[in-house]
């Protein structure tokens, strides 16, 4: 949690942009936080050796920045890298490439001696929804309004989670890995994985993600990514009905991003930190022909539509994915940026 402010900063920065495909709004807010940001987003509407895949990301740091930083920039890459991603098998890609992004962190001279980590959650929207996941970072979708977990958090007391921590040789005290940190997954955190014995799925503190597949059908209407910003202060039923109705009420995702980090703000900083996270939203908004639904395949190519990376001034993380049609005439604005991971990280391009 960390020290807090006196005085909440609720400035918020914010953004939205279009394609043919997808609609994107951004809102960014440090809250009652005393540091600044340590979270990032990258959202890429095509990916630049797959035009025909959308890259959606959220990053929630702790220990410091550079983590979620260096994730921000190069975990797109690693998947795509990795040899299973040409040959169509996307989750082992997804699996390989955040391991090999771990070991890319470990190896770089800025990053070898940092002390900080952070969750990480990674949607690729191409033929149907592929989402991985580690740490506490969550991913919902609503199906008919109800909410439809995606991922499961990574938390130390969790019967695997803790079976391998010991295993490893570490412990779990307070439901914190030896008594410090409260993930058992993450990227970074590299004093977690020092146990040359065993391979990184089996470390104290792993990179593994868990991925999962999700068919996309007529009753799929928005897919919410979001770090524990927000879920410590409402369930995923909660959030999606807060979505919902404001879709209802045709209000464009920026200011839906908006009205719900002003929820999810503490109105004091005593409440045993929930509320008092730093919160940052990122709104997705994908509309699907019907044909392509009932298909559960994308048949519009994005073959000369240009790379949307970042979007707002600052970084994001959380993530809402909308699997409906929002008119242009919502979106008040969008800008375009070479950094898909958010201005924090200029002092790595």
């Amino acid at each position: 949690m960390g020290q807090t402010l006196s005085e909440p900063v609720t400035t918020k920065e914010s953004a939205s942009c279009v394609n043919e495909l997808f609609t994107v709004g951004s809102s960014c807010m440090q809250g009652w936080r005393i540091t600044d940001m340590e979270d990032a987003h990258t959202h890429l509407l095509s990916l630049p050796d797959d035009p025909r895949c959308a890259f959606f990301a959220v990053y929630d740091g702790h220990g410091g920045p550079k983590a979620s930083q260096f994730a921000g920039i190069n975990l797109h890459k690693q998947i795509l890298q990795q040899p299973d991603y040409a040959l169509g098998n996307l989750p082992e890609a997804l699996r390989k490439g955040f391991l090999a992004l771990d070991e890319q962190m470990r190896s770089d001279d800025q990053m070898r001696d940092d002390v900080s980590g952070a969750t990480a959650v990674v949607v690729l929207v191409r033929d149907d929804v592929i989402h991985s996941n580690v740490g506490d970072s969550r991913a919902v979708v609503s199906v008919c309004g109800e909410a439809k977990p995606l991922s499961f958090d990574h938390k130390p007391a969790n019967e695997m989670e803790a079976k391998r921590i010991l295993a490893a040789g570490g412990w779990v005290e307070f439901n914190r890995v030896n008594g410090n940190l409260a993930l058992s997954r993450a990227l970074g955190d590299f004093v977690f994985k020092r146990n040359e014995a065993i391979p990184p799925e089996e470390q104290i503190v792993t990179a593994f993600p868990d991925v999962i597949s999700e068919n996309i059908t007529e009753d799929h209407e928005f897919l919410v990514l979001a770090c524990d910003g927000i879920w410590d202060v409402l369930s995923n039923q909660e959030v999606v009905d807060f979505v919902r109705e404001r879709f209802a009420e045709q209000r464009d995702p920026q200011t839906i991003c908006e009205e719900l980090l002003t929820r999810c703000l503490a109105p004091d900083a005593q409440m045993g930190g929930v509320g008092c996270d730093n919160m940052t939203v990122s709104c997705y908004i994908v509309y699907l022909t019907s044909s392509a639904k009932s298909n559960r395949r994308f048949e519009v190519h994005l073959d000369g539509l240009p790379n949307f990376t970042h979007i707002s001034a600052s970084l994001c993380l959380h993530s809402l994915i909308g699997f409906q049609f929002l008119n242009a005439f919502y979106i008040k604005r969008f800008t375009f940026d070479d950094n898909p991971a958010g201005c924090a990280v200029a002092e790595f391009i």
